[in-house]
This record gives C-alpha cells, structure tokens and sequence, in this order.
C-alpha cells in the first residue's frame, strides 16, 4: 500500500494530481474600529496554533480582496496571490435568519454529487450547526466505509472522555532494592528519544541518592501491559502504522520523519527499551545485560515521569496529518478511561458507547479500529455531521479541537496541495479526508454565505482512481461555500 494523502491517509493509488451576536461599536477614531474589528474576528474562531493565520489575515481584510494591489511584479518574482473574498463577513451582515433553501442547495449539488469519478455509489449529509438541521441528505443514513474520516470519531470519544488537557505518562519505576529500573508504557505513540534522556537523567539521580556507588548497576526492563489484545492491525505490517503497543519512539518510524509512510520496527517496545538503556549509560548508570519484557514490581516507585502534549494537541495532529498511530492511542486511552481493556475490540466498544452519551446516530456504526485503516470500519454521514456539529457547539469547548485540528484547503496537512492556490475553495474548507482503494471521503466544516457554519459528509465508494474522486469531493465541499446567498 502507499497513500495517496500526503500525510499517510490510506491509499493504494499512485498519482493524484451559531447563535448570532449583534454588535454595536461606537468608535471616535478609524484606528479603534479596526482594534474592534480585528477582535471580533478572533473572538469568532475558533483559532488554534497558528493554523488559521491565513484565514485570519483574509477575515481581517474586511471586503478588501488579496490580489488587487502588490505592487509591480519583477519578471523573476512570484506572482501576485490570488484574490480571495473575507472568510467571514462585515460585522453586523450576517443573516444566520435568513430561511435556507433546501431545493436551491439539492440543485447545486445533483450534479456534482452524479460526478461518475465518485464511482457507483456516493451518500451524502450537510447540517446546520448552530440549528442542527439537515439540509441536504443523500443516503444519509447508509453505513459505508470511512477510511480516515472515521479518526473524527476516534477523536470526539477521546476529548469526550479524557478531556483535552489529558497527557500520556510514560515513566521509570525502581524495584525497592534499587537493582530494577522498568520503563513503563503508558500508550504515548509520541515519545522522543530526547524524552528518554530526559528521564534516564532523572533516573540517575534517583539512583545516586539512594547512597550507592558512584557508578550505579541496574538491570533494565519495559513493561507495556497497558495495551492487550493483538498488536498487528489487520493491514500490518504497513509503512502507514507501526505495531500497536504501549511503548514506541516517534511512532516506530525508522527515519526522523513525523509524519506521512515510513518504514517501521517490528519491535517498537523492544527498541525504545534499548533507547533508554543507552541514554542511562550516557547518564553514568551501568546497565546489566539486554533490556527484556517484565512488570513493574508492585512496590516499584516512579523516578521518572514523561507527559505527551496535551490530548487537544494529540487530536490536532491526528487530524491534521491523518496520523494512524495517534489515532490507534486515542482509541485506547479511551477504552482505558471508560474501563475497558486497551485492545482493538475494547477500544470499539469504548468509542461507541462514549459516542451514545453524546446523542449522536451511531446506529449502523462499527469501529474496527481507530484510523480507518480496517476495511471494515462503516459509519453513516449523519454521524459524521452529528460530531462535527457537537465540537461547535459553544456549550462543549471541550470538543473544538476536532475543528480545529482539521486541514484547511489548500494550506495544511492532508488537504494542503488538494486545493490550487487560485481555487474557489482554497482557505475556506476545514476537512478529514479520507481514501483506501476504491474508497473515498471527505468531511469537515465551510461557511456558506450567510455566515452559516455548515457541516459536511460525503462517502463514496467503487471509484476507479483517486485522481478523479478527490476532485468531485472538493468540487462538493466548494459548491458548499458558494450557496446561501
């Protein structure tokens, strides 16, 4: 398999080419309207991180489009950048009243949603966020195959029940005799050789404060019973996820890269294990014999502790990178929080009983696994919209990051060289795409020109090539922004 998403998202294909507010400003000078004006923008978000700068400079704007004037182009210089319209529109303009038109929005999308390059069968959702209302469905509520789109379920779960501040330990627990140190696995896919260092130097003075020699003799063991059940996924071994364990570095990747294919260690648990090893001898701690799999005593205390970025972090780049090892953790610290066991099957059953307290339709929905990668993953578009519409909603802040973590057309992740950098949709669309062989999705977020937030799904299967697919999907996602006018 190789993918064709940039960022690892699943394929096998080769070449693709809310309530409204009212405001009232009275300002004595034009530099405090734009001091207003510049907050509003921001206090509308959601902004994360740096990754809606671009969107933020356009909504900034006001009715000012980027390419009008930059001065004159020098025969070798870039070209001047396309003209875009104001992501949001002028304060006070916005007619989130104003009747939406069913039948206008059917007619817009029949016959790019007929586009043959989708294959032979496409179902379809948009929603209203803010109301929640259905306005175009198309086999809505048809289990079909997800592939990534599915990780916007895998995060919701994760958010839902851990919160986004949650963090990953990973730690060094000390037998009572001082002779064991076992690095234990807490499912953190992330850990850094850095963070090993960090933790064998932190294990090294614990060591010598117990009063021993100067050079202390250890014998080294990992323990990763946090995680049961089968380690392979069902696609493995795959450049797109690395053996499911509780204790790896950097995903097991085998290069320094952190994200998109890459070749991966059989044995992550093993190799981080013997990261840390040589990161205790550099600290002046002696290391008796190979590292091997053991429990941490019971009596064991912690010298050391390694926290992840918090979950909202971890989501993000889930979503941004289409990351299936992130994925796959986000599973299971989910079937952990809710009491079940941190295997495929308990990380199925933890999601969708999570996803029941949120009221959303999981009926027909089945959670193979996390990423998407298991052909037998199904989920309906109305669920899809249904979570989008829940991270919205201003009474669950706890949720936004699946919005925010979504790619944005034409500048990040997984949809960031989808969009030209002249296209309709480009700087407007948030959105998990997804693809396998045959398979293709595409879900997120556009505001329609109304100011309306609408959610999207469109899943689509039997397609011939990506390269067709993926353009009708965008087409779609686009048309979205367009309408409501």
């Amino acid at each position: 398999m190789r993918p064709s998403d940039p960022w690892g998202g699943p394929k096998i294909l080769t070449k693709k080419r809310n309530g409204a507010y009212t405001w009232q400003v009275i300002a004595g000078s034009a530099t405090l309207g734009l001091v207003v004006a510049a907050g509003a923008v921001l206090a509308a978000g959601p902004w994360d991180n740096g990754q809606r700068k671009a969107e933020r400079a356009l909504a900034a704007a006001g009715d000012r489009t980027g390419g009008a004037h930059h001065g004159r182009p020098t025969p070798d210089g870039p070209r001047p950048a396309p003209s875009a319209p104001a992501v949001l529109p002028a304060l006070g303009t916005t007619t989130h009243d104003a009747p939406q038109d069913p039948a206008a929005l059917r007619d817009t999308l029949a016959p790019l949603i007929g586009d043959p390059g989708l294959g032979d069968k496409v179902a379809a959702s948009v929603i209203d966020t803010a109301t929640g209302k259905q306005l175009y469905g198309q086999g809505a509520t048809i289990p079909m195959t997800p592939a990534s789109t599915i990780k916007i379920a895998t995060a919701t779960a994760a958010l839902s029940v851990l919160g986004p501040d949650h963090r990953i330990a990973t730690t060094a627990a000390l037998s009572p005799d001082s002779r064991t140190v076992t690095l234990v696995g807490g499912g953190d896919p992330t850990l850094s050789r850095a963070a090993l260092r960090a933790m064998a130097a932190d294990t090294a003075d614990a060591l010598r404060e117990d009063d021993r020699d100067a050079r202390p003799s250890v014998r080294l063991t990992y323990d990763i019973s946090r995680y049961t059940g089968p380690v392979l996924h069902p696609i493995s071994p795959n450049e797109n996820i690395a053996p499911v364990t509780a204790l790896m570095v950097n995903e097991g990747r085998l290069n320094d890269t952190d994200r998109g294919p890459a070749k991966r260690t059989e044995d992550p648990a093993g190799d981080a294990a013997r990261t840390f090893a040589a990161a205790l001898k550099k600290a002046g701690v002696e290391v008796t014999g190979e590292p091997r799999e053991a429990r941490a005593a019971d009596e064991a205390r912690t010298v050391a502790t390694h926290r992840s970025a918090p979950l909202d972090a971890l989501v993000e780049r889930t979503l941004t990178n289409s990351d299936n090892d992130i994925a796959e953790a986000l599973a299971r610290q989910t079937a952990i929080a809710k009491g079940e066991k941190a295997s495929f099957a308990g990380a199925r059953r933890a999601v969708t009983n999570e996803l029941k307290k949120l009221k959303v339709p999981v009926a027909g929905a089945h959670f193979a696994d996390g990423s998407g990668l298991d052909r037998a993953d199904r989920v309906t578009p109305a669920l899809l919209t249904a979570l989008l519409a829940r991270a919205a909603d201003p009474d669950r802040p706890g949720l936004r990051p699946v919005l925010t973590g979504l790619p944005i057309a034409g500048f990040s992740g997984t949809l960031g060289g989808r969009y030209a950098p002249d296209a309709a949709g480009t700087g407007l669309i948030r959105a998990k795409t997804g693809t396998l062989l045959g398979v293709n999705s595409l879900a997120g977020t556009v505001v329609d020109r109304q100011g309306r937030l609408l959610a999207f799904a469109f899943l689509a299967s039997g397609s011939l090539h990506a390269t067709e697919a993926e353009p009708a999907l965008d087409a779609l996602a686009t048309a979205l922004a367009g309408t409501g006018g």
